[in-house]
């Protein structure tokens, strides 16, 4: 694929395939863009194979990159896919299949639910291939570190907080003070922990905040 003299090598059997999520591609994305500055891009001038979806999306992010777009485009997908997703986080195939719901009003969840995760989390974890522009290959520069958790790569851990504050209706900077006291690697501990305290009061979770932390620092001594 072509951008002026920059000549962008596809992987024989990704040339049908979008780069940000994987999906068949219909379209092409140039960036930067007429709405994207060719001043402040940190490299050079890419066009890529994208769906009509994450062509859009990424028309619309004013990053300085190529990645940065892609966690964008990424961050973007698990917010408007988040329920699809959240058949992964509330389900099991095999839960799904044993649900009972044959016949009944959610018949067709039953059928096309676990599909439907399956073609969200696919979109989300898909990574682009190397981008060789003219036979050198471009430097990838993440803004931000990628947070994998239960099956699900996240441009970033706020993602995965946004999104499970938004599964579970949790208090986002209540989930966030819990965080910092179980860390990333304990992110489940978290949710549980959140998901308990639910439906107390702000001052029974500061209570029940502060216990932890007396818990959690005892655990290191």
């Amino acid at each position: 694929m072509d951008h002026g003299q920059n000549q962008i090598e596809i992987p024989f059997d990704c040339r049908h395939l979008c780069w940000f999520c994987g999906e068949p591609a219909g379209h092409a994305f140039t960036f930067p863009n007429s709405r994207q500055s060719l001043v402040t891009c940190v490299h050079q001038p890419v066009t890529l194979p994208a769906c009509d979806e994450c062509r859009k999306l990424a028309a619309k992010a004013n990053k300085t990159s190529i990645w940065a777009v892609a966690e964008a485009v990424k961050s973007e997908l698990i917010r408007r896919y988040h329920k699809d997703l959240a058949i992964g986080v509330n389900w099991t195939q095999e839960s799904l299949a044993q649900s009972g719901f044959e016949g009944g009003n959610f018949a067709g969840f039953q059928k096309s639910a676990w599909f439907m995760y399956q073609v969200a989390r696919g979109r989300v974890n898909f990574q682009g291939w190397p981008l060789v522009v003219n036979g050198v290959e471009l430097v990838d520069e993440p803004e931000q570190e990628a947070f994998t958790f239960d099956g699900i790569t996240y441009p970033s851990l706020t993602d995965a907080i946004n999104h499970y504050c938004q599964i579970f209706h949790l208090d986002k900077q209540y989930f966030i003070s819990v965080l910092q006291v179980y860390t990333r690697k304990r992110f489940a501990e978290a949710v549980r922990f959140c998901r308990l305290t639910l439906a107390d009061t702000p001052k029974e979770r500061a209570v029940m905040l502060k216990s932890l932390k007396a818990a959690v620092e005892a655990e290191v001594e």
